[in-house]
């Protein structure tokens, strides 16, 4: 604690003047009558100019005040030297403690997310080779990214993505992809766009001529998924997240289920009861996975399935990406368990790279997302198949959007997006 004085290296109490005054007198000598050794100093050396600063002594017969700077403070003063280094003390522990807790959260929640990431179950050798200039889309503007969003319907017992994957992704005719989402993300990481494709719509996949979306991942896996929505869209896809339906119910039931509203009373042909009723549903896996995978019965078929997948999305977001998540070491712990335990991603997205986008979207929030379809022109039997008719002029103002980078300004100024709003069915 810093005293009124102040000493030097030696100990040595200093009080005004460093030395004598011009023409005063020296102090005594050591060890004279009257001279005073310093107590504290190393080896008894005495202050400069004596025992007293020659600039504190008067002349001989003056009668001077004598100097009380070093008496010994009296009991109040003492008690309120005690009581500042007592608060000092207090307010540095607590100090310490704040940044040790701060430093711990940080370098905790650092740590978890950097070592999960790396879990990450990557797809090899998922994009197209091969394809012609002509049909490569521009690349993505500088900053965004477009990731195509799949649930699988592996037909499969075993899990086939994530970190328990047990099944390889894809083998041919093994596996259908029956969600489909491009989820843009701008380049200020501030918002992202979900648009979902229809599993039926009817469209060119390269090498087979026309036929359901869903077909191209059944005939040529990852590869003819990505240049199919590419050559249609003339969007680039930069990276693809894969999920199955055995990851599907396990995420659900991992977060805990989720609350979905059901707006109106429809039928349900997979699950108990025969029917969803109107009104707010706790779902856990199995009963979520019956409620996106319906599409017979439902006012607009496979367009209101859609919405449900978004609905369920929304929901499950919702639940994860609150402001605690990325504070709380624990509970970051926790979500990154549950989404690598069931999600694969491409070989080209890095451990880098995932980190760095979770921690520049780390303010998103599900209210910060816009989920719809693509524009639809109606509906069609072809080959004896219910098919989708995507309209390609209302899409065409959409994918140049999300090729642009200005989505915000799109959904601001277009009329008639089928935009997921609350009331589902």
């Amino acid at each position: 604690m810093d005293d009124a004085g102040g000493t030097d290296g030696r100990g040595i109490t200093e009080r005004g003047a460093a030395g004598p005054a011009e023409g005063a007198a020296a102090g005594p000598a050591p060890g004279a009558p009257g001279a005073t050794e310093d107590p504290g100093g190393p080896d008894g050396a005495e202050a400069p100019g004596g025992a007293v600063g020659a600039g504190l002594l008067g002349k001989p017969g003056d009668s001077a005040a004598p100097d009380t700077s070093d008496a010994p403070a009296g009991p109040e003063e003492e008690r309120r030297r005690r009581r500042r280094r007592r608060t000092r003390r207090v307010l540095y522990g607590a100090l310490a403690l704040l940044c040790a807790g701060v430093l711990l959260v940080v370098g905790t929640g650092y740590w978890a997310y950097e070592h999960y990431t790396g879990r990450v179950q990557r797809i090899p050798n998922v994009f197209p080779t091969g394809v012609p200039r002509a049909a490569q889309p521009p690349p993505s503007r500088s900053g965004s990214q477009t990731f195509l969003l799949v649930g699988l319907d592996a037909r499969s017992d075993l899990p086939t993505t994530g970190s328990g994957a047990e099944a390889p992704e894809w083998k041919p005719g093994a596996q259908r992809s029956d969600t489909m989402m491009l989820v843009h993300i701008p380049a200020d990481h501030k918002h992202a766009y979900v648009v979902s494709l229809p599993r039926d719509s009817w469209v060119p996949i390269p090498g087979h001529g026309s036929a359901k979306l869903n077909a191209a991942f059944s005939w040529g896996g990852p590869p003819l998924l990505i240049d199919t929505v590419q050559r249609l869209t003339r969007v680039k896809v930069d990276h693809l997240m894969v999920i199955d339906w055995s990851g599907f119910k396990k995420l659900t039931d991992d977060v805990g289920g989720v609350d979905i509203t059901v707006d109106k009373t429809v039928s349900r042909r997979n699950g108990p009861g025969g029917v969803w009723t109107k009104g707010t549903h706790h779902m856990d896996g199995s009963e979520a996975l019956d409620y996106v995978r319906e599409r017979y019965g439902l006012p607009r078929g496979d367009l209101d399935r859609t919405h449900r997948q978004q609905n369920f999305l929304r929901a499950v977001l919702a639940k994860t990406l609150s402001a605690g998540t990325f504070t709380n070491p624990f509970t970051l712990k926790r979500t990154l368990d549950q989404l690598t335990s069931v999600v694969s991603v491409d070989d080209r997205l890095s451990d880098g790279d995932l980190r760095s986008l979770v921690w520049s979207m780390r303010g998103v929030r599900a209210k910060d997302m816009a989920f719809m379809n693509a524009p639809v022109a109606g509906f069609d039997t072809i080959d004896k198949q219910s098919v989708v008719l995507l309209d390609a002029n209302a899409s065409s103002g959409l994918w140049e959007a999300m090729r642009n980078d200005t989505m915000a300004h799109w959904m601001a100024t277009t009329d008639g997006i089928d935009e997921l709003g609350t009331r589902v069915s």
